[in-house]
């Protein structure tokens, strides 16, 4: 599932081919991925322009000259893909946006939405959500606050959305990692210098993953060469050698979650 990183780069990629740009076209394909009747979307998308694309979590929202937003979450699987009639990708389209004669194809939307709210309706969806971690607010004295009598293990704090937004199953394993500290490790079983290198550990891990386009190997345009080129440190990689030790890197379940981890250095 697309993370922080993943979202991200889409957001900083869709504002260098959309931004500005009106809704020439709308074609739904599956109307469960929408909110409204089929109808009432197209006239409501139709038209308008788009402002601008901004990300809160692992959600992007597409906001129109209307008022009205386009609120996505690609969910397990989905994705998108900026082209035209000849380079489009061979896989079954939710919904395509036009603008002019390039499109944006929403992929795999199975369980991912592509929603029309207003901005209340937006601020709704969004109430339960933490702290975004790469905001200029969140310092460390920010994090310290928040951790505060937290007793769960580092992996299912992690992946909750209510604690910090935009963390998964992914980077919660990468941030662990580059902190040495493993992810069953229980928050109030940490030292001071363990959450500092937490801390600085989820910094570091999310800014390498929006530099090298996360991890998502599926190209969003064509000549797009930076999606996917992030590769991860113990995520998905069961069995090989530590970058940092040569140890063994293992999966094990937390909580139902498959969880990478090196079991000699993090601790």
């Amino acid at each position: 599932m697309p993370e922080l990183p993943e979202m991200e780069n889409y957001k900083n990629l869709l504002n260098q081919k959309i931004q500005g740009k009106a809704i020439s076209n709308v074609t739904v394909t599956r109307e469960k991925t929408i909110n409204t009747n089929v109808e009432l979307f197209k006239q409501s998308v139709m038209n308008k322009r788009v402002i601008k694309v901004s990300r809160r979590a692992k959600h992007l929202i597409f906001e129109l000259d209307s008022g009205m937003n386009l609120l996505l979450h690609l969910m397990l699987g989905g994705w998108m893909y900026y082209g035209n009639e000849q380079d489009q990708p061979d896989r079954t389209k939710q919904v395509t946006l036009s603008f002019g004669t390039e499109q944006l194809f929403f992929i795999g939307l199975r369980l991912g939405f592509l929603h029309l709210i207003n901005d209340q309706k937006l601020q709704d969806e969004f109430k339960e959500l933490g702290p975004e971690p790469l905001d200029p607010s969140f310092t460390y004295e920010t994090f310290v606050k928040l951790v505060q009598n937290r007793r769960g293990m580092l992996k299912t704090t992690l992946v909750n959305q209510s604690f910090i937004a935009g963390i998964g199953n992914c980077y919660s394993d990468e941030i662990c990692f580059q902190a040495q500290l493993k992810p069953t490790k229980k928050f109030n079983e940490l030292k001071e210098q363990q959450i500092k290198a937490l801390f600085d550990a989820m910094i570091t891990i999310f800014h390498s993953g929006i530099q090298q386009g996360g991890y998502m190997d599926s190209p969003f345009t064509k000549d797009d060469q930076l999606t996917g080129k992030y590769q991860t440190l113990v995520y998905d990689r069961e069995g090989s050698p530590c970058s940092r030790c040569n140890g063994t890197i293992i999966l094990e379940q937390v909580s139902s979650r498959k969880t990478f981890f090196c079991q000699n250095c993090q601790l």
